[in-house]
């Protein structure tokens, strides 16, 4: 899976992951393999669908559909963080430290295992909640994640038609597929940034300001952590002014990405989905009824983000489409330049003038 020296544990990560999130719903073979045909087959109907209302016309047929479970779903996370992180990290315990000497192989061994739980904790509470996900960084062209047990789990508790549920699922996800194969460029963008991100982090400035500053938030200082009665996520929280600038750049275009993909969904859903605004209502009350625990951890994750991005994202693909037609919207796939800031996310006329004049 991952090289034997990383300084991450990523097959504890795996394993307490995978023990965390559970095997999920109970379903015997016949039905758990329908389960897996029927989203294989809305996948590929998706596809066809996602182009004719967004005009993107994906270039090639590289970036293949996997349906997966919970444990599945998890690897497929922990390879894709080994591949930004431990070479970061590799140059992280390269530059010299203020400690007088080097942890011991044991000692180092201990520390990778700790963080590989630490790891394992964070991968097992979002394995028992991603219905799907593109992973735009597998080779060659990336790959598409649906997870079935999570997606039977929510039909069940929204009592949604099975069939309708599914391919709405399969909407949102394969419109992420259509995305990053109808733009080339925008695997490498992110990327970029990802990579920039994590190469600025110093060791020195992560465990003696950072951790400060989470321990704060913690404790309920939230404002004086951040500057800001809503907060923020845990890099938000230990970010430097440079590392909150890229966080800005990559909050745009993700929130653009998932923005999109709700907007598609939700309007194909209509033409195809019998169901699909009693399954939107459900569902958006759905993400309001987490416990105070699970709030808690989804904004120390930064997933009460991620459904500000889903929020936002659809508001300001709605708004400029409305304003300028759905083929001036698709300007904002030609370059990374038209992309919207984060900014811009919230002031949509603000995007349509930069772009359009």
């Amino acid at each position: 899976m991952t090289a034997r020296n990383s300084t991450i544990d990523w097959e504890t990560a795996v394993s307490l992951g995978s023990r965390i999130a559970g095997e999920g719903p109970v379903t015997d073979r016949a039905e758990a393999d329908a389960v897996v045909a029927e989203l294989r087959a809305g996948a590929a109907r998706s596809t066809a669908l996602v182009r004719e209302f967004t005009g993107l016309e994906a270039a090639h047929q590289d970036a293949p559909v996997l349906v997966v479970d919970r444990p599945g779903w998890i690897r497929a996370n922990a390879d894709g963080f080994a591949m930004l992180i431990d070479p970061v990290v590799a140059k992280l315990a390269q530059k010299p430290t203020h400690s007088p000497s080097r942890p011991s192989s044991f000692g180092s061994a201990i520390g990778a295992k700790v963080t590989g739980a630490q790891i394992g904790l964070m991968l097992g509470f979002l394995g028992s909640k991603v219905l799907g996900q593109f992973d735009p960084f597998a080779e060659p062209q990336g790959r598409l994640l649906l997870v079935a047990p999570n997606i039977v789990h929510v039909e069940r508790e929204l009592r949604a038609d099975p069939s309708d549920f599914r391919l709405w699922v399969c909407l949102h996800e394969e419109t992420h597929r259509v995305q990053f194969t109808a733009v080339p460029w925008m695997r490498e963008h992110i990327f970029a940034e990802m990579t920039t991100l994590l190469d600025s982090i110093e060791a020195t400035s992560l465990f003696e300001d950072g951790f400060k500053r989470v321990s704060e938030a913690v404790r309920g200082d939230r404002e004086r952590a951040t500057g800001s009665a809503e907060g923020g996520s845990l890099v938000e929280l230990i970010g430097t002014p440079e590392q909150v600038a890229i966080l800005d750049r990559i909050t745009g275009v993700m929130s653009l990405l998932e923005g999109h993909a709700d907007v598609v969904m939700d309007g194909v859903g209509p033409s195809v989905i019998g169901s699909v605004e009693t399954i939107r209502a459900k569902f958006n009350e759905r993400r309001k009824g987490a416990g105070s625990i699970d709030r808690w951890v989804r904004r120390l994750l930064g997933l009460e983000a991620k459904m500000a991005q889903y929020r936002d994202g659809a508001a300001f693909v709605s708004a400029v489409i409305t304003k300028v037609g759905m083929a001036d919207f698709n300007a904002v796939w030609t370059s990374p330049e038209h992309l919207p800031t984060k900014a811009e996310i919230h002031d949509p006329a603000a995007w349509v003038t930069r772009v359009h004049g």
